[in-house]
C-alpha cells in the first residue's frame, strides 16, 4: 500500500493519466455516484459514517487496484497482506471482494483526510472507515478501481 498526496499522484507508473486527472477534479461538493472513466477504471462517490473498530471488515480484491482518498473528513485505514488473514467471506467474483476475519495485530494503520490517497494493490488487506481515535464523523470518499 502506498500512502501520498494527491499532488505526487502521478509519480506512480500504474495510474492511468485519465485517472489522475479525474481525481483532480473532485472537491467536497462533487454529487454521490459512480462515475465511468474510462473502460477499465471508475470511481464511486460515497458519504458515509465512520465506525468503531470492532464494526470495520478487512477486504481485499483480486482484479482491481483501489484508490481510496477521502474529499472531506477523516478516517483511519488498516493494512495487512492477505497471507496474513483469514477468510471470513469467501471470494465474490461478481463484486471483486472479500472479506477476512480481524486479525490480532495489523501491519500498519494510517490515517487519510482530504489531499492524501491510498494506492491499495490485490494482495494487500484493508480496512477502510474506521472512526479516528474512536470519534464517530462523516466522510465523503472516493474509491478508484483500476483493472489489472
Amino acid at each position: 500500500m502506498i500512502i501520498d498526496s494527491l499532488e505526487n499522484m502521478s509519480i506512480y507508473d500504474n495510474i492511468p493519466q485519465n485517472v489522475i486527472n479525474f481525481v483532480k477534479t473532485l472537491t467536497p461538493e462533487t454529487e454521490i455516484g459512480c462515475y465511468e472513466i474510462d473502460k477499465n477504471s471508475y470511481a464511486n462517490i460515497d458519504v458515509y459514517e465512520t465506525k468503531n473498530l470492532k464494526d470495520c471488515k478487512f477486504e481485499a480484491h483480486k482484479n482491481y487496484i483501489d484508490i481510496q482518498m477521502l474529499l472531506s473528513g477523516i478516517e483511519e485505514l488498516d493494512y495487512t497482506p492477505v497471507k496474513d488473514l483469514i477468510v471470513s467471506e469467501k471470494y465474490d467474483e461478481k463484486r471483486d471482494i472479500m472479506f477476512f476475519e480481524n486479525p490480532d495485530r495489523i501491519s500498519d494503520s494510517v490515517i487519510l483526510e482530504a489531499g492524501k490517497f491510498a494506492l491499495i494493490y490485490p494482495h494487500e488487506a484493508h480496512r477502510p472507515q474506521v472512526a479516528f481515535n474512536a470519534n464517530l464523523k462523516t466522510v465523503k470518499k472516493v474509491v478508484v478501481k483500476i483493472h489489472i
